[in-house]
């Protein structure tokens, strides 16, 4: 994703008037007309949106009093503190380094393109945690940042509902669900990869990942066939994107333009009507079983759908669609990283496929056995430590004015985040914190006690990869389970390289965004003793 957006602004004006037939010379005459009108009307649109854009961002960068007693990285005054913005967009991870050797974890402040936003140390975790969403909102925070209210809709926000359906269904269903995430796994690596003999066959890593992720999280979500259908793969594996990029779009304009500008942004209003379309006959059909056999019926599915059914919040297509593409929207994870790290590090396979092997042997493919594979679960916990999918994590919005346990005083309207890169990499925390150690996590746990806080989804102070506090990812045991099947199946069934290199290809960063390199291919091969 480049600096500069495209996007599309009102439609051509107008002008009026009956067209008198006098001839075609008349009416391309007429056109032409209209087209230089057109375009001088758009193009004085554009200079007065970008102009007051401009002068917006510049009065928000500009007015930072409130701020002046937290120290900067970069500039302070304007307009020298836009271009560190600038900067702060293409290189966040080294400038939150930067922070944290300078200012030793005391709160220091960062410009982004929009706002200030003001880094914490990991002391201030247990303030993060102890406040009330009243105090410190990650709701919020997330709007400001992902324009929830204007994009998908206002409501996902003042009744987060689906949250407390994942975090209890997700949990207490993990057992009963893993036999078909499984399936599914196993079934979309079979289709996708397609393999013949013992032929090496190249595939794209990142778009080949995605629909496995897709499809096996839409097992839990919504069920076959729909999970499998090949349109609602393609839809919901743009829909994080393009509501990632419509909302850095919006964030570059004053707050007063958002809702306009919003409305002119096609790309998340279009996959929200691709998703009620599929989704509306199987919503009216599971209202019509209800209506038939009351709240329970023989066949009744498991799934996140049904879930948010039984709730009784809502009933439209549209709202239970919202929250379906919201779940999806946040079960995006870190697994093409692994395959790289997988390939780059050849050197590891054989341990984990011994440890894999012997768990299947004795105890078959289940949640039982895949919470047993210590290995596996260390070496895709290092991975996210070293390429989880943000720098910087746990945000929140201050809604009052607080002070944090150091003294330091954070304003109202505030925005906080913890550098995640940074303290994931803490040599304090980490021996050799640079290098990739697929069994740190593992020989920690070696002397067997307190083993669950070294699992990929425990969250401490120093590992957060899925946030922090009472607001950590209700969905990571779902998406732990998924991770370590799909690496266990791997592992098993494939040999596996890259197709023209042979180190591990750097990771894309783009403001707190970190992504695996989509130009590269992964080869498969089927083994031969599998």
């Amino acid at each position: 994703m480049n600096g500069v957006f495209m996007m599309q602004f009102p439609q051509k004006f107008k002008v009026p008037g009956t067209i008198m037939v006098f001839g075609a010379e008349v009416f391309i005459r007429r056109q032409r007309i209209c087209s230089l009108m057109d375009m001088s009307l758009t193009n004085y649109i554009l200079a007065v949106v970008v102009c007051v854009t401009v002068s917006a961002v510049a009065h928000k960068l500009s007015k930072s009093s409130n701020l002046d007693h937290i120290p900067s990285v970069g500039y302070s005054s304007w307009p020298l503190s836009y271009v560190s913005s600038f900067k702060y967009v293409n290189n966040a991870a080294r400038i939150l380094q930067e922070g944290y050797d300078k200012y030793k974890g005391t709160p220091f402040k960062v410009p982004t393109l929009n706002r200030w936003v003001v880094v914490v140390g990991r002391q201030h975790l247990e303030d993060v945690k102890k406040s009330t969403d009243d105090e410190l909102s990650l709701v919020q925070a997330a709007n400001d940042f992902m324009k929830v209210d204007y994009l998908i809709g206002p409501e996902v926000n003042s009744n987060s509902y689906h949250i407390s359906v994942a975090r209890i269904h997700l949990t207490r269903n993990l057992g009963l669900y893993y036999p078909d995430v499984k399936d599914e796994v196993h079934t979309a690596f079979e289709e996708l990869l397609d393999l013949k003999d013992n032929v090496w066959k190249s595939v794209p890593a990142v778009e080949t990942v995605r629909e496995i992720v897709c499809r096996a999280s839409n097992r839990v979500f919504v069920g076959l066939p729909l999970c499998r259908d090949p349109d609602w793969i393609d839809l919901n594996s743009r829909f994080a994107v393009d509501v990632a990029t419509d909302a850095h779009i919006l964030n570059l304009f004053p707050k007063f333009l958002v809702p306009l500008v919003s409305k002119k942004l096609p790309n998340t209003a279009a996959g929200i009507a691709r998703a009620m379309k599929h989704l509306d006959p199987l919503i009216k059909e599971r209202f019509r079983h209800m209506e038939e056999h009351g709240d329970d019926w023989s066949d009744k599915p498991n799934d996140i759908l049904q879930w948010l059914i039984d709730e009784k919040e809502e009933s439209s297509t549209r709202q239970l669609t919202l929250r379906v593409l919201t779940i999806n929207f946040a079960s995006i994870h870190t697994f093409t990283q692994a395959l790289y790290n997988l390939a780059a590090y050849p050197q590891y396979v054989q341990p984990l496929r011994e440890e894999v092997d012997a768990i299947i042997r004795e105890h078959g493919w289940t949640k039982e056995a895949i919470a047993l594979m210590r290995k596996v679960d260390s070496f895709l916990a290092e991975t996210q430590r070293l390429e989880g999918v943000l720098t910087a994590s746990v945000q929140r919005k201050a809604m009052k004015d607080l002070t944090l346990s150091d003294g330091t005083f954070i304003p109202k309207g505030t925005h906080l985040f913890v550098p995640t890169y940074v303290f994931h990499r803490d040599s304090a925390v980490y021996d050799n914190p640079g290098t990739f150690n697929p069994f740190r996590f593992s020989e920690l746990n070696d002397d067997g006690s307190e083993s669950a806080r070294h699992h990929m989804v425990a969250v401490s102070q120093d590992y957060f990869p899925f946030g922090y506090g009472k607001h950590a990812c209700p969905g990571r045991f779902l998406a732990s389970n998924e991770l370590k099947t799909m690496l266990a199946h791997i592992l098993m069934s494939y040999d596996v390289k890259f197709e023209d290199r042979v180190s591990r290809p750097r990771s894309v960063h783009w403001d707190l965004n970190v992504m695996a390199d989509p130009g590269v291919r992964v080869m498969f091969r089927k083994r031969a003793n599998n």
